[in-house]
């Protein structure tokens, strides 16, 4: 069942996490609030779906790479996006490449803070066997 509070805390951390890479890399443009919230919007979508079909599609080179080609996957999903919606304007392959892995550290560190990120659970109520 889909959570709508969550699922809006997501969209607003994607959305500040964008909005902060435009203010740090000069070559990552929006020319509005609203397509910089379709963006976030469309990047959590695309994120969900297709990503998911390319790691598994490049294993076994994100395998030899140690995971490094997952940073290429990233910087490929934001140039989709970019490319998809009008008002999102990207450079060139090295600007999203640095800004998604920018963008994924503020997204980890603003759900962390929020509470809407990923946490990890100990139950201390378990029993080993």
């Amino acid at each position: 069942m889909l959570n709508l509070g969550n699922f809006l805390v997501h969209w607003a951390i994607t959305a500040f996490s964008l909005w902060l890479a435009s203010r740090v890399f000069n070559g990552l443009k929006f020319s509005s609030p609203a397509s910089l919230f379709v963006s976030a919007l469309l990047l959590g979508f695309v994120n969900a779906t297709l990503r998911w079909v390319l790691v598994v599609l490049t294993l076994p080179l994100s395998i030899v790479t140690f995971g490094l080609f997952l940073l290429v996957i990233n910087a490929l999903m934001l140039m989709l996006v970019a490319r998809i919606v009008q008002g999102f304007r990207i450079s060139g392959f090295w600007t999203a490449f640095f800004a998604s892995i920018f963008i994924s550290i503020v997204a980890l560190v603003a759900g962390a803070i929020v509470g809407g990120g990923p946490v990890i659970h100990w139950d201390r109520g378990a029993t080993w066997i």
